[in-house]
């Protein structure tokens, strides 16, 4: 059974920079048994980033949808695993204004990180916060999940011009903020043909070109890379064939 400082330490071993920015995407299964179960999991991770910025994906796009086009920042559920919906209600998490790819952040500065992101129209725009953790040259770690959970390649798909990645059509999207008010917020959605699943096949070359190191964090296999890097590697894929992601 893992302690708390048995996940701080896989943490250190995996080379974690506990001052930087960290996006982590995780399944809570894949680590095994745990001390103090998900909460333990959770503390974890903030304790080990307190003097970074912590960073977990609250997507609603399961929930959000033409039938239910409302995503309200305090109520609606994150739909991509407990420990994200755990942590977005955590005391200090903010929780970015974007109807269906929303994030929780935890750390000083985690406002700066999601002011704007109401503004954003595509799943991971310019501008907005994935945009911002390119920017900053994040971390970006994958625990007991591979490739296809990487939202972050969305980013890249939208910013380098992948074909096929967003729709032509703009729908009619609402955000409800913090202090009650119902924000409009049009939106492209992804529309790519096989989807996030495709992704798996640039981690091979990620791992060869040691852009992915793989690592342990309980009995979850890790993925651990930098944001800047992998988006150089993906780039020049686009450029030489803009539907590479779409399984062409």
């Amino acid at each position: 059974m893992y302690t708390k400082q048995d996940l701080m330490t896989h943490l250190a071993n995996i080379g974690v920079d506990p001052t930087g920015t960290l996006k982590v995407h995780i399944s809570y299964k894949a680590i095994g048994e745990v001390d103090g179960r998900a909460d333990t999991v959770l503390d974890a991770l903030a304790e080990y980033m307190k003097d970074g910025l912590l960073v977990l994906p609250a997507h609603t796009w399961a929930h959000v949808r033409g039938n239910n086009p409302v995503m309200d920042v305090l109520h609606t559920t994150s739909c991509v695993g407990v420990l994200t919906e755990m942590f977005r209600k955590r005391e200090g998490v903010v929780r970015s204004l974007h109807p269906t790819h929303s994030v929780s952040i935890l750390g000083e500065g985690a406002t700066d990180l999601v002011t704007g992101e109401e503004n954003i129209h595509t799943p991971c725009g310019e501008g907005g916060v994935y945009h911002k953790l390119w920017q900053r040259d994040a971390q970006i770690l994958l625990i007991g999940v591979n490739f296809e959970r990487n939202t972050f390649i969305h980013g890249i798909e939208e910013w380098d011009g992948a074909e096929g990645s967003i729709s032509d059509t703009t729908e009619d999207y609402y955000i409800i903020n913090h202090a009650g008010q119902r924000l409009h917020s049009p939106q492209n959605r992804h529309c790519a043909r096989l989807g996030s699943g495709v992704f798996c096949k640039l981690e091979p070359q990620a791992i060869q070109e040691g852009i992915v190191t793989l690592g342990k964090f309980g009995d979850a296999t890790t993925r651990l890379m930098r944001a800047k890097a992998l988006r150089a590697m993906v780039a020049p894929l686009l450029k030489e064939n803009p539907k590479y992601l779409l399984g062409y």
